[in-house]
């Protein structure tokens, strides 16, 4: 009876339980379960007044008070704490919380902790570990006890630059440097796997093949690594080699090619795509990653769309099948030297799991849906749908 319910208890086992509102941690022998909370969000899978009532970004104005904004690469919040940081300077409720943002961008996060040199399958080095309660003290005695303990003298921005692997204080977020550089997706028409054509660069595409794949929701493409909460998978967390990923046919690679020098990438990332789907709705999925001269596939950062959300996230829309979509797929955020001899590689796909629940295809209520169809999913790069990788480059 222990083992059967320790089966029935496996997050990750169950995750391909259909339909999801039968996942099996949700249940429990009292009948309370582990996670009651999940059903709710089944049930509002648009952005609705359940999700507006307690997000933040929909109560800026209420933030008094300077907030310091702690977050990491590979951090599953990642994405929240960049956007806080960026909006709380225009629109918190008061002179002294816009005018004092401050933010923290280390490496690992609910990836791993911040007192490690190592995360994932990547060694940062011995700059990388930081004591966070430290930090946490400075800056409370400063807030609130007037300490004038140096915090008052620093700049209101600190990240990590991997690759580099060092520590660096900026004066705002996005870096006012940057260029922002867009580098258009190119093929044969065919860039499917490690073995296609598919490749980077900043010429705009003229006339090329589409590139097209079957994305399968019963065999769908693995989650390795990435932002986890709040423990690894068996393919590791955070920074993972992403080349068993790679080696499928629904899993299109774009590579440059190598760096003849070192080349920084620092500030938001996104994806600007031309797509069709045979399917009237299904995900896109976008990641960066950093190729060294080993082969070592690093993920930098990922996102995903629900191509039902393209246009907004309270009003879904199902797509007409074959007809042509320009969408954004936000990926959030790094800060990574590509060093001299490493590529930088773009991977589009349509699933990320578990990481991300598997989109159907049927355009049904995810939660309660059981039945699943193939999509043939397609990216187009030519003159009239020049898909790119948009990047910020520093000098």
């Amino acid at each position: 009876m222990r083992r059967r319910a320790e089966q029935k208890y496996d997050p990750l086992g169950g995750s391909k339980v259909l339909p999801l509102i039968s996942y099996p941690v949700l249940e429990a022998p009292s009948g309370e379960g582990i996670a009651p909370y999940f059903k709710d969000w089944l049930a509002h899978p648009n952005f609705d007044e359940y999700w507006k009532r307690i997000s933040i970004e929909d109560h800026y104005a209420q933030i008094q008070v300077p907030v310091y904004g702690m977050g990491a690469w590979y951090d599953i919040f990642l994405g929240g704490t960049v956007r806080n940081y960026v909006r709380l300077k225009t629109e918190a409720g008061a002179e002294a919380a816009r005018k004092g943002q401050r933010l923290l961008v280390y490496v690992g996060g609910h990836a791993g902790g911040w007192d490690s040199r190592k995360v994932g399958a990547v060694d940062f080095g011995e700059k990388l570990p930081i004591d966070g309660d430290e930090l946490t003290l400075r800056w409370y005695g400063w807030l609130l006890k007037g300490e004038a303990n140096g915090v008052e003298k620093e700049k209101p921005v600190k990240i990590f630059v991997m690759g580099k692997n060092e520590w660096r204080e900026e004066d705002d977020w996005p870096l006012a440097r940057t260029r922002i550089t867009k580098y258009y997706l190119h093929s044969a028409g065919s860039a499917n796997g490690i073995a296609g054509n598919g490749l980077l660069n900043t010429v705009a595409p003229a006339e090329e093949k589409s590139d097209q794949y079957v994305y399968d929701p019963n065999d769908a493409a693995p989650t390795i690594g990435g932002p986890l909460c709040c423990g690894a998978l068996p393919t590791g967390i955070g920074p993972e080699d992403q080349r068993p990923a790679e080696a499928r046919s629904d899993v299109l690679i774009y590579t440059m090619p190598s760096f003849r020098k070192d080349t920084e990438v620092t500030g938001p990332v996104s994806l600007d795509l031309y797509v069709s789907s045979s399917a009237v709705d299904t995900d896109f999925t976008g990641m960066l990653v950093d190729v060294w001269p080993s082969g070592l596939a690093q993920n930098l950062t990922s996102g995903i769309l629900r191509l039902r959300y393209r246009n907004s996230q309270e009003k879904p829309e199902l797509a007409n099948p074959s007809e042509t979509y320009h969408i954004t797929v936000d990926l959030w955020a790094t800060s990574n030297v590509f060093l001299a001899g490493h590529k930088l590689r773009l991977e589009v796909s349509s699933s990320n799991f578990p990481r991300f629940d598997r989109n159907l295809n049927t355009g049904e209520e995810q939660a309660r849906a059981t039945r699943m169809v193939k999509a043939t999913n397609v990216i187009y790069h030519d003159k009239a749908h020049p898909s790119a990788l948009i990047l910020p480059i520093v000098p």
